[in-house]
């Protein structure tokens, strides 16, 4: 469902430790709207997965939250009712998504946090009506920088 209230263009980066991650994730959740698209963009093992897991901790979203390498989606509950999709599209291209049904996922509501989304589905998402928020994350040093776009 594309979202009725539009983020405002706003480029923020922030530095952060992983004991520092959740100043990351109270940003995220002041800034995004309930219902959000999130692409993580980064690197192996800068993180993409492990900021996934402090957004699902920070719902209460209890047990195990691992990247969807081979399902190519997870979806968590909160005990607040918050739904987290996580979704890992590493190798899988826009059409082939889109034949899937992948694509009426987004209609759910909750954060949807897409791991190695292409551009062309980011742009395909923009311009059904749907507001995207990316996060690129860099290593630097023992710390990540998070640029996020929103």
């Amino acid at each position: 469902m594309p979202s009725q209230n539009p983020i405002g263009n706003e480029l923020k980066e922030i530095e952060a430790s992983l004991k520092e991650l959740h100043n990351i994730v109270v940003y995220l959740k002041q800034t995004l709207p309930q219902n959000a698209i999130v692409f993580l963009r980064g690197d192996l093992a800068a993180g993409k997965t492990t900021l996934t897991q402090a957004i699902a901790k920070s719902m209460s979203i209890e047990g195990d939250v691992t990247s969807p390498t081979f399902s190519l989606q997870q979806c968590y509950e909160g005990k607040d009712g918050q739904s987290l999709y996580h979704y890992d599209l590493y190798r899988l291209e826009h059409e082939e998504f889109m034949q899937m049904g992948l694509f009426e996922e987004f209609e759910k509501e909750g954060w949807h946090m897409v791991e190695w989304g292409s551009d062309e589905l980011k742009v395909f998402l923009e311009g059904v009506g749907y507001n995207v928020v990316t996060v690129d994350i860099t290593v630097v040093n023992h710390k990540r920088v998070y640029r996020i776009d929103a």
